[in-house]
């Protein structure tokens, strides 16, 4: 079921299934706008929401009584995993529907309907489509009456994309899976560069084998998707690293054709290091990008 964005498809699935009196499980680390949705307009709608980390499957303990646990995984900016079975099942025993937002890992990598989850969500503005160039979002369900519910949703509230952006999504798709297998190669790749650079404080990952959420991961992915994360620990050095990039654009978004960084902190709303740059990696050539990076590193030290 396509919608006009990611948050859209985000706000039909609390209208339909949350009513007053109900509770929502949430991560304390999924994306902002989601939290700040949750916290600022369901309680006024007599919604009650808990919230845990996404690590360590810590969201299972918050479960009696809930009617909604919303997952993501991995999570947005640090990578974190969660075993969305394992939590399904939890989430099942307590009468509890499962939603997993999946645009970090895209329907490529990642399948929460196969893993038990009862609604999956994407902001197809990222990686699904993939080239910066549309905002869209989807959900998908196994349950006709549900999907029945959600479609008569986006009517309603008038979130229906436009055909442009529909097309573009279609054009898109024929690729995903040849984008996803080349950005997530290059990466790891990267990754591994940088969990080797004594500068570089913290590498957020799941393709790494030292990354807490690694077997989890390797259990419920087909790859480990384009977007990590790393600590350069100052705002003075994070900005430096930036401004001394060539090929990689700063920008906030993420999934597209072309790599771009971002500090993360400047937003505000995320309990991160004031020197953690978000990474998406795009189809450059990946001697190019590794070498840019880099070179980069080794300019912001100064």
């Amino acid at each position: 079921i396509a919608f006009a964005s990611g948050m859209a498809a985000v706000s039909a699935v609390f209208g339909v299934v949350l009513q007053p009196g109900d509770t929502l499980v949430l991560p304390t680390d999924c994306y902002y706008t989601t939290r700040i949705l949750a916290r600022d307009w369901l309680p006024r709608l007599g919604i009650t929401v808990r919230s845990a980390s996404t690590r360590a499957d810590a969201l299972g303990a918050h479960l009696a009584g809930a009617r909604l646990l919303w997952l993501e995984t991995p999570s947005n900016p640090e990578l974190e995993v969660c075993d969305i079975a394992a939590l399904a099942a939890a989430a099942r025993r307590e009468g509890c529907l499962v939603a997993v937002d999946n645009t970090t890992a895209t329907a490529f990598l990642q399948d929460p309907l196969a893993l038990g989850a009862d609604i999956t969500m994407a902001s197809d503005t990222k990686a699904l489509t993939g080239h910066a160039d549309v905002t869209l979002g989807h959900l998908s369900t196994r349950d006709a009456e549900l999907a029945t519910k959600l479609r008569t949703w986006r009517t309603q509230h008038g979130a229906t994309p436009g055909p442009m952006e529909v097309w573009l999504a279609h054009r898109s798709l024929a690729t995903l899976p040849l984008r996803q297998a080349r950005q997530c190669a290059t990466t790891l790749a990267l990754a591994e560069r940088l969990a080797a650079r004594r500068d570089v404080a913290r590498v957020c990952y799941p393709g790494l084998a030292s990354h807490p959420g690694h077997e989890v991961a390797r259990r419920q992915m087909r790859a480990f998707g384009s977007v990590l994360s790393f600590d350069l620990v100052t705002q003075e050095r994070a900005e430096r690293f930036l401004g001394s990039l060539t090929l990689v654009r700063e920008a906030t978004s993420f999934g597209s054709v072309h790599s771009s960084a971002e500090r993360r902190a400047r937003w505000g709303g995320d309990d991160v290091s004031e020197g953690l740059i978000r990474f998406s990696v795009g189809l450059e050539d990946e001697d190019d990008l590794l070498a840019d990076v880099a070179a980069a590193l080794d300019a912001s030290t100064g």
